[in-house]
């Protein structure tokens, strides 16, 4: 019999936008999930080296790499294979989820998020 999976707790936020690293910060923690912040794919490379965690909330418009190709970067190296990865993007199109799904995305949420969504899809991982 298969060990249960611990339930998610720890969260990468990666955003380039301090409003909405701010915001969605806030609402998590206020439900008990720690967090962490990256502002663009190095960033959040860096944090990945420094700390698997249980979930990565990712947007796709930043500078430099953007959400598509940091997600496929991450979800195809063998250390973080089992991360899954919400892209939270203002791309609403069904190509955007499309597409982010096939990078290695587990779950798509369109901006503004509702954060009952948010959190159900963030539980559906537990």
């Amino acid at each position: 019999m298969a060990t249960p999976k611990p339930p998610i707790k720890k969260i990468l936020l990666v955003d380039d936008s301090k409003t909405e690293l701010h915001f969605l910060s806030d609402l998590l923690e206020k439900r008990g999930y720690t967090i962490r912040t990256a502002e663009n794919g190095e960033e959040a490379m860096r944090r990945l080296a420094e700390e698997t965690p249980d979930l990565i909330l990712m947007d796709v418009v930043m500078p430099g790499q953007n959400g598509f190709q940091l997600t496929r970067a991450i979800t195809r190296d063998p250390r973080f294979v089992n991360v899954p990865v919400i892209m939270c993007t203002s791309k609403n199109q069904e190509t955007d989820k499309v597409w982010g799904m096939r990078q290695g995305a587990r779950d798509y949420i369109v901006k503004p998020v509702d954060a009952d969504e948010l959190v159900a899809k963030i539980k559906a991982f537990d």
